[in-house]
C-alpha cells in the first residue's frame, strides 16, 4: 500500500431509494462504497452492467463513470470517502471499474460502526451527485473530520480499509483473465501518477523499461486500452477535475499543478477529455442549487 495513504469520509447513511435514484454519466472525484440491504437497481456505463442485490458490496472508484437507476425500491448502506496520498497516486488507479463482492456479517457491523462514529454525515438534503460533490459539501465533512476525536478518526480509516480490502486481489492487477498487466507497465502508470506536474515523455518512459519507445508503447497500449501519451492526458484531467471541485485554485494553477505547458493547452485537452471547457465544468459543479 502507498506509504501515507489515507481516507477522509465524506458521508455515511442509510437510506430507502426508489424510483427518483436515477442519475447518469456521474463521475466523481471521490470513492462511494453500497452495501444493499433488501431491494434491487444497477449500476451501468458503456462496458459494465451490475444489478444491485441483497447481500453484496458495490465499490464505485473514484473517477468512474456510473449510471445509477433503481426501478421501484432499494435499501442501501453507504458511505462516500476521499482517498489522499502524498504523490497523488491511488489505490485502484489500475481498475476504474464498478466492482462487486459479497458481503460478510462483518462488513454489516463495519457499516453499522462507521455511522455511529460519524453521526449526521447523510445526505438528507439530496441524493443528486450534482449537489452533494460541490466543494461546500466537501469543504463541511473536511471540517468534520477535523473535529472529530482522534480515536474515531483512527477507527474510521480502519473501518474503510476494512470494507476496501474485500476488493482486493490480484484481479485488480489484470486486464482481463489471462491477460496480466507486466510490472514494467505498472511501473510507468505509477510513474505517470506521481510525476503528473513533471514533463513526462514516452521516451522517458521506455528507457525506464529498458523498452524501445515504439514497442513499449504498443505495449502499453495492449495492457491499458491507451496510448501513453493519451493515458497521462487522462490522468492530469482526472487530477484537475478534482482540483476544480476540491479546490480554489485558478485553472493556470491548475494547469501548472498536473503538467500542462500553458492554460491553453489545459483548456483544449481537458474539452477533448470531458467535454466542457474548464469553466464550464467548474459552473455546473459548483453552482449554488
Amino acid at each position: 500500500m502507498t506509504p501515507g495513504l489515507t481516507f477522509s469520509l465524506l458521508n455515511a447513511d442509510k437510506v430507502n431509494l426508489n424510483k427518483s435514484w436515477n442519475y447518469k454519466n456521474v463521475i466523481s472525484p471521490f470513492y462511494r462504497l453500497y452495501l444493499i440491504d433488501s431491494g434491487t437497481g444497477v449500476l451501468s456505463n458503456p462496458d459494465q452492467h451490475l444489478r444491485l442485490e441483497k447481500g453484496f458490496l458495490y465499490l464505485i472508484p473514484s473517477f468512474t463513470l456510473v449510471n445509477q437507476t433503481c426501478p421501484s425500491h432499494l435499501s442501501q448502506y453507504y458511505i462516500h470517502f476521499i482517498e489522499d496520498t502524498p504523490d497523488g497516486s491511488s489505490m485502484f488507479s489500475h481498475s476504474r471499474k464498478l466492482m462487486k463482492a459479497a458481503a460478510t456479517a462483518a462488513d454489516l457491523d463495519c457499516f453499522r460502526r462507521l455511522l455511529w462514529l460519524n453521526p449526521g454525515r447523510d445526505l438528507r438534503k439530496s441524493d443528486n451527485p450534482q449537489v452533494y460533490e460541490k466543494t461546500s459539501v466537501l469543504k463541511s465533512f473536511r471540517e468534520i473530520n477535523a473535529q472529530l476525536p482522534l480515536s474515531a478518526v483512527i477507527e474510521t480509516q480502519g473501518l474503510i480499509m476494512v470494507l476496501l480490502s474485500r476488493f482486493l486481489s490480484n484481479e485488480l492487477y489484470h486486464s482481463g483473465k489471462d491477460n496480466p498487466i507486466p510490472s514494467t507497465i505498472l511501473e510507468s502508470m505509477n510513474y505517470i501518477l506521481t510525476h503528473l506536474a513533471s514533463a513526462i515523455t514516452v521516451e522517458e518512459l521506455a528507457g525506464h523499461a529498458n523498452l524501445s519507445t515504439d514497442y513499449f508503447s504498443k505495449s502499453f497500449y495492449r495492457y491499458t486500452g491507451l496510448r501513453p501519451l493519451q493515458y497521462i492526458h487522462h490522468k492530469r484531467i482526472e487530477r484537475a477535475q478534482f482540483l476544480i471541485l476540491t479546490t480554489h485554485l485558478s485553472f493556470a494553477a491548475i494547469a501548472t499543478e498536473t503538467g500542462f505547458e500553458s492554460l491553453s493547452y489545459f483548456a483544449r485537452i481537458f474539452k477533448v477529455t470531458t467535454g466542457q471547457t474548464p469553466g464550464s465544468y467548474r459552473k455546473a459543479h459548483l453552482h449554488v442549487m
